[in-house]
């Protein structure tokens, strides 16, 4: 998946999966179930404010002490635990490098213009009927090409997001499809780091792994499009009248040209060219810096005591660009830096409670426990995609969720005769996609973060990452497109 984080990238391959035979599956489902709980109670009860701003930042430390517990109650150590925290913690130094440079990226890319640009072309060829089908389709065609859904949301996400939004269109409509979009192409991208490892763990080859994956992914895909052509005709817009109202404040206010283009181009092309991404994605920021200097002298101004000093807070706190038009006031603004942090806590804190669960075992005991129960064919599917999402819950990580189960029922599938391309596409189907789909999540914060609009309200509308594992799910309980080991004919 996301270029983002290669720190981790096949190092997941050779990590060790901890068992604890002193726990059992009870005892390993108690801090699951306090946890699962809590959040409830806080986003449906307490409207996330259970205990302040950074209510789930602090459940999942509170998950995280009772796991703790838990283990201390079956003999593991401490040193264990702080060991399995560090190694998490480790993981997602470059992600949280990269979340920084995203938010540093949204404030230069908006003083300098990029985003105005974005918006004020985009409403004149992105008309309401084609939007959503028409953001799926670009979002797509950027992460095959990238291999990265994080790196397609920083780019044309964030843009689309800011375009439909001035068109009055729902932001988790538009969040939903560039959502699916996204992981689209980077489930079907060669470039993209969990659809080599999804086959790497499963013992199949990349290619193998892409062409068998295209019987779940295209159908899947389709279905996403059609849901989105019927909503594009469904949904009320602001009309073109707005929209000339909007191309006119935006012309007014920013001094508009194509050249601005040239910034995403750039940070697209280094990517391409198979760039790092904190380099590619500092590049965009150096860039668009450099860019606000020639192109919006006059905002610059108005934005601070001197030019020099209205880009540094672009990149580091609040930039708000005052315009005629409320609904672009909205667009027109970003958090820079600082408004990651709640996103980067939240990656944080699920880190140590991934750690924890891991270190004591409970991980390796709730999925041995659904392979287990996997007595036929459909079974042995169904586990395995239900332990990809519960580890994309508890495990807060989309590389946990492909590397344990992948390891878990290899040899299940290989005991039932199955070709691995079976179990490396539904590791996919069900690991990759839906880690977007929870909140806290590295995925999930990530994309609620850049896009600017929560995980509760584009779940819906990411028909494609809710779909896939159903999708699998049906062409196991039908027996289609399931291949046999050669050696079992």
């Amino acid at each position: 998946m996301q270029d983002d984080k290669n720190i981790s990238e096949f190092k997941a391959h050779d990590q060790n999966i901890i068992e604890n035979k002193e726990l059992n599956f009870l005892e390993a489902l108690i801090p699951v179930v306090l946890l699962m709980a809590l959040l409830f109670y806080n986003i449906i009860f307490a409207d996330g404010e259970l205990l302040g701003e950074y209510s789930n930042q602090f459940i999942l430390l509170i998950g995280g002490a009772i796991a703790a517990i838990v283990g201390f109650f079956n003999k593991v150590s401490i040193n264990r635990m702080l060991t399995e925290i560090w190694e998490n913690l480790k993981s997602v130094f470059v992600p949280i490098m990269i979340l920084f440079l995203v938010g540093a990226l949204a404030g230069t890319w908006l003083v300098s213009g990029v985003i105005p640009a974005m918006v004020y072309y985009g409403l004149q060829v992105l008309s309401p009927e084609i939007f959503l089908p028409a953001s799926v389709i670009i979002s797509a065609v950027i992460s095959i090409a990238t291999g990265s859904s994080w790196t397609t949301s920083a780019t044309v996400g964030i843009a689309l997001v800011g375009i439909g939004t001035a068109l009055g269109i729902n932001p988790g409509m538009i969040a939903g499809a560039v959502i699916s979009g996204a992981y689209f192409g980077d489930k079907m991208s060669p470039l993209s780091d969990t659809t080599n490892l999804a086959p790497a763990m499963a013992g199949t080859d990349l290619f193998t792994h892409i062409r068998y994956m295209s019987f779940t992914t295209v159908p899947t895909i389709i279905v996403t499009l059609i849901v989105f052509g019927i909503l594009s005709f469904t949904i009320t817009t602001s009309g073109s009248a707005d929209v000339s109202n909007l191309l006119e404040t935006i012309d007014n206010t920013f001094n508009i040209s194509l050249w601005l283009f040239l910034v995403p181009l750039a940070v697209i092309g280094l990517i391409l060219l198979k760039t790092k991404p904190l380099i590619a994605l500092s590049a965009g920021v150096l860039l668009a810096a450099i860019f606000a200097f020639i192109f919006q002298p006059d905002i610059l101004n108005s934005l601070g005591d001197s030019k020099l000093s209205s880009v540094i807070t672009s990149v580091f706190t609040d930039t708000q660009i005052t315009t005629e038009n409320e609904k672009l006031n909205d667009l027109f603004s970003a958090g820079g830096m600082k408004g990651m942090l709640w996103t980067i806590y939240l990656i944080l804190c699920a880190m140590v409670f991934g750690g924890i669960m891991d270190g004591i075992g409970a991980l390796s005991r709730i999925t041995s426990a659904l392979l287990s129960v996997a007595t036929s064919v459909f079974g042995l599917f169904a586990s395995t995609v239900i332990s990809c999402l519960g580890l994309n819950t508890i495990a807060s990580d989309q590389y946990l969720a492909i590397v344990i189960p992948g390891k878990m029922f290899k040899k299940a599938f290989e005991d039932k005769g199955l070709a691995p391309e079976n179990l490396s596409r539904t590791l996919e189907d069900s690991g990759t996609v839906t880690s977007v789909l929870i909140p806290w999540n590295t995925c999930g914060a990530y994309q609620s973060g850049v896009l600017g609009v929560g995980v509760a309200e584009y779940f819906f509308y990411a028909i494609f990452n809710w779909l896939s594992p159903f999708t699998t799910l049906l062409f196991a309980a039908f027996s289609i497109k399931i291949k046999q080991l050669k050696s079992s004919k």
